[in-house]
């Protein structure tokens, strides 16, 4: 077949010249000089987006992961520096900006480019500045004089809008960018993009939408079945009537594979019970990536949804002997790790695991997870984009806008663990990872391999790989900060009116168009049924409403019983001691356990004991592990000495524990339901009921039939009734209820800022307000800078722990109390919350103050990490993370304040070792 590069190839120059010229027929002088720029001809999709740039519209770009979807910022930064003015390249994270930023000094000089990320200020007036977009939300928020002459903002990866942690600030910058800026957004292929694009140009005016599904580099997919490479999709047909489906060999291969892995080995002689199946084992990691080198498909990056997994496949490989690079490519990534780690003491390298770690490199060989040091994360990088790291094994953050394409893509699984339950991948997420697949300019087809096992079925493989349905839908909502910065720059009312113009209220407006039609079809409906549900001898939906309230008052009054019953367990846990032991009646902890902490008044929801099982388990119960009253069945002794952490401690106890109570003292007695007697409103139904003149109808439960259907979709109807109410100006009133909140608390007044507002203005945290009023009570005035430390800790920190692990430990003394006030005052804004119907704010984490105070204080790296139970990447970013709320902490206090510069003496104590050369968050 012939391409247009081959094509182009056996071209002249004057033909070559020639078609160029007809490509760009149209195009401004600007675009005509920004093509000299480039070694090869722009794709029409960025023609066009490059033309309306010039033409003085804002863009959006949609188009698949490596179709060169940054080309269109680019232009919109020649655009600036010839025309005199500025351009903001805005990231989603701090990687990305830090590449982007090398890529641009690269192109246009160090002086002409500057880079804002919190962690780095470098050049900032220059006239291209790189940021995340958090950073231009703020300048924005605080007038900066920064923002003067700006006439671009480039938006990469503006999809990110939807992620519901984060997604917020997108809308923020593209509705308060002053008009006259031109928004540059560059997103992922999603299936709305006209309406993301319709929503662009009613908030921003003209804007061009430019949507590209086509691949530049080819994507062919595959299955890897044992060790045999098979094609997922096959052609049939000719000329138009060729259409793909899927490998009917492959379909066969795995439903052979499924048959050999359920074979049962029959009964062994002598023996009655029946041998176990055998066990599917997945074909060694070592010879996947033997398999990719024979067929020539490295470099590839294999996803595995777990660190460990990651770390495990990098150790398999090495004890396998797998060689991927030659002497000099060895020499070349010993030169540049060594060199990308000089400043990095030996000592604590030996800590990180360098050894290992380059060890792995030398051989072509790496891991890719936010567990790892940013700096060995960056190496590694850099040499997969040089070509000599040829297998990476990587978590799905990868695939979050780092520039590391490969020829092949592997996904191991197609499930993972989304941290609460494990869950199939989305289309979306498919085809993002598999996106990385086929380098432009150097490979002619990219390929996706999914490993074999028995739960996938070829079918739902294709399915994933030929969907094109990933809606790009806003996680828009108002927050504190938010409020108080919107209402000190435009004022209350035109707050409220700019939050209206959110993507997150067009949406919501769009949908009720959908729901009200909904709504009239229901209608209809109803109509119909009550029509069929009548009654020659009588009113039968009156009859019906009869039988719906006497159901509705049995249930009634089941759940009241069920709540007395819970209400006696609550009252029960509330009189356990230590030591008492106690049988758990039901769920994955049931069994014997004793009472190490009663738990009482530790959770609104009642007493939340922590038990030691028989098993040696340490867990928190609730009154919902407890269907009834629960009493100690016996008393056991527990050590003063006793941890919960120190395994040895729990073996003993629970030795003790199954010493004193025997297996036959286990059962006890569980007190019996006995029935509640019928209450009078359900006898007086009853008795209705079988007066009814329709009550002896032979067709009666026919009758009945139609009207059940009736009543349940009168309440789904009702259900969109409140939706179409509820959707209407929905982000304008939770933003009057956030104001409720920071008028009862005195950060608003009369619909003006107050000074304590302004200082909340400030603070850019989940746990903002949290923040502020920990500042106002002044409940961190007297901590030095370790317990500061310690505490700020449990306004960013997010444990991985599960919730009834055991508790956290704490510095003692001032900062106990400091923490303990702390969660007095989240308890008492989550009421005020309550009282105004908003839910923002998450209990304080205490999980990593220890380790901050420790850090602070000076503590060594290797006893710090080891007392922690985290890994460098997961340490550092939590410090950083800390880092930047202490920077808002001492911005926020009063000048010359004590704890201003207890909170710049705590940054100075833990912005050393790998946090200080460590680059990226």
């Amino acid at each position: 077949m012939t391409t247009p590069d081959t094509q182009s190839a056996e071209q002249s120059p004057a033909q070559r010249y020639a078609a160029n010229r007809r490509r760009h027929a149209g195009s401004g002088p600007a675009l005509l000089d920004f093509q000299t720029l480039y070694d090869f001809d722009l794709d029409a999709f960025q023609i066009e987006a490059c033309r309306a740039l010039e033409g003085g519209s804002g863009v959006l770009v949609a188009a698949p992961t490596g179709s060169g979807k940054t080309v269109v910022g680019e232009f919109a930064v020649h655009l600036a520096l010839t025309g005199g003015s500025k351009c903001f390249y805005t990231t989603p994270i701090k990687a990305l900006s830090n590449q982007k930023y090398a890529d641009l000094v690269r192109r246009y000089g160090a002086e002409n480019v500057g880079l804002l990320t919190g962690d780095n200020s470098v050049n900032g007036e220059a006239p291209i500045v790189v940021m995340t977009t958090e950073v231009l939300r703020n300048m924005l928020y605080a007038g900066s004089q920064t923002l003067a002459g700006l006439a671009f903002v480039v938006m990469d990866e503006v999809h990110y809008l939807a992620d519901r942690f984060r997604g917020a600030v997108w809308e923020e910058v593209i509705i308060h960018v002053p008009d006259s800026v031109r928004i540059v957004a560059l997103s992922a292929t999603v299936s709305n993009a006209e309406e993301f694009g319709e929503w662009l140009q009613t908030v921003r005016g003209d804007t061009a939408v430019v949507v590209d599904e086509h691949r530049p580099v080819p994507l062919f997919q595959h299955m890897l079945v044992g060790n045999r490479l098979y094609d997922l999709f096959v052609e049939t047909g000719k000329g138009n009537n060729r259409q793909a489906r899927v490998n009917p060999q492959l379909q066969r291969m795995a439903v052979e594979e499924v048959r050999r892995a359920k074979v049962n080995q029959g009964r062994r002689t002598g023996r009655r019970r029946e041998a176990r199946p055998q066990r599917f084992r997945p074909p060694l990691r070592p010879d996947v990536i033997g398999r990719l080198e024979r067929a020539g498909l490295l470099p590839a990056i294999t996803f595995i949804f777990s660190r460990a997994g990651c770390d495990a496949a990098v150790l398999q490989c090495l004890h396998a002997g797998l060689r991927l690079t030659s002497k000099e490519e060895t020499e070349e990534i010993r030169a540049h790790a060594e060199l990308r780690t000089a400043d990095i003491a030996e000592d604590d390298l030996r800590i990180l695991g360098y050894p290992d770690f380059l060890a792995a490199l030398e051989r072509g060989l790496a891991a890719h997870h936010a567990g790892m040091l940013p700096t060995f994360k960056e190496i590694v990088e850099e040499l997969f984009t040089r070509g000599l790291i040829k297998a990476v094994f990587a978590t799905e953050t990868l695939a979050l806008g780092i520039n590391m394409p490969a020829r092949t893509v592997v996904i191991e699984k197609l499930d993972k663990w989304n941290g609460e339950a494990h869950v199939n991948l989305t289309p979306g997420e498919y085809t993002q990872l598999t996106g990385r697949a086929g380098r432009r300019g150097i490979d002619v087809e990219g390929h996706a391999v999914v490993v074999w096992n028995p739960s996938v079925d070829p079918g739902s493989v294709a399915g994933l790989a030929g969907t094109r349905t990933y809606p790009l839908n806003s996680s828009f909502r108002p927050s504190y900060n938010m409020a108080v910065n919107l209402v000190g720059a435009v004022g209350a009312d035109r707050a409220r009116t700019l939050l209206e113009e959110s993507f997150a209220q067009f949406q919501a407006d769009r949908a009720v168009v959908g729901l009200a039609r909904q709504v009239h079809k229901n209608e209809e409906a109803l109509a119909g049924y009550a029509k069929a549900a009548e009654c020659h001898l009588g009113d039968f939906m009156e009859y019906a409403a009869l039988r719906r309230a006497l159901s509705d008052r049995e249930a009634e009054q089941s759940r009241e019983r069920a709540g007395a019953r819970r209400a006696e367990a609550a009252r029960s846990l509330e009189h356990l001691r230590p030591g008492d032991v106690i049988m758990v009646p039901q769920g994955r902890r049931s069994g014997l356990a004793v009472v190490l902490d009663p738990g009482v008044g530790r959770r609104s929801d009642g007493p939340a004991p922590l038990v030691l099982t028989a098993a040696r388990s340490v867990q928190r119960l609730s009154v919902l592990d407890f269907p009834r009253a629960v009493e100690p069945i016996e008393r056991i002794r527990i050590p003063k000495s006793f941890s919960p952490r120190s395994p040895q401690d729990r073996r003993d106890l629970a030795s003790t524990l199954r010493a004193k109570v025997p297996d036959e003292g286990r059962s006890h007695r569980r007190p019996r339901d006995v029935p509640a007697g019928d209450d009078a409103e359900i006898g007086r139904l009853r008795t209705e009921l079988r007066r009814h003149p329709v009550h002896g109808c032979a067709e009666r439960e026919d009758h009945a039939r139609w009207a059940e259907r009736f009543f349940r979709l009168e309440r789904e109807t009702e259900l969109l009734r409140r939706r179409v109410e509820g959707r209407s100006q929905v982000i304008a009133r939770t933003f009057d209820r956030v104001c409720a909140v920071l008028t009862q608390l005195g950060y608003l007044d009369g619909g003006a800022v107050t000074d304590e507002g302004r200082r909340l203005g400030r603070i850019y945290n989940e746990l903002d307000l949290l923040t502020a009023e920990s500042l106002r009570e002044g409940l961190w005035e007297r901590l030095d800078p370790a317990e500061l430390a310690a505490c700020v800790s449990a306004l960013v920190y997010e444990s991985r722990q599960p919730d009834d692990a055991a508790p956290p430990r704490t510095p003692t003394g001032q900062v106990q109390d400091a923490l303990a006030a702390m969660v007095r005052l989240w308890g008492q804004l989550e009421a005020v919350e309550r009282d105004n119907q908003v839910s923002f704010l998450r209990e304080p984490d205490l999980g990593f103050a220890w380790t901050a105070y420790r850090w602070a204080k000076g503590d060594d790296l290797d006893e710090v990490l080891l007392d922690a139970g985290l890994t460098a990447g997961d340490f550092v970013r939590s410090v950083k993370q800390l880092l930047d709320l202490l920077g808002q902490v001492a911005d926020a206090a009063p000048p010359n304040s004590h704890l201003r510069k207890t909170a710049r003496k705590a940054m100075d104590a833990m912005r050393r070792g790998v946090v200080a050369y460590s680059s990226v968050a």
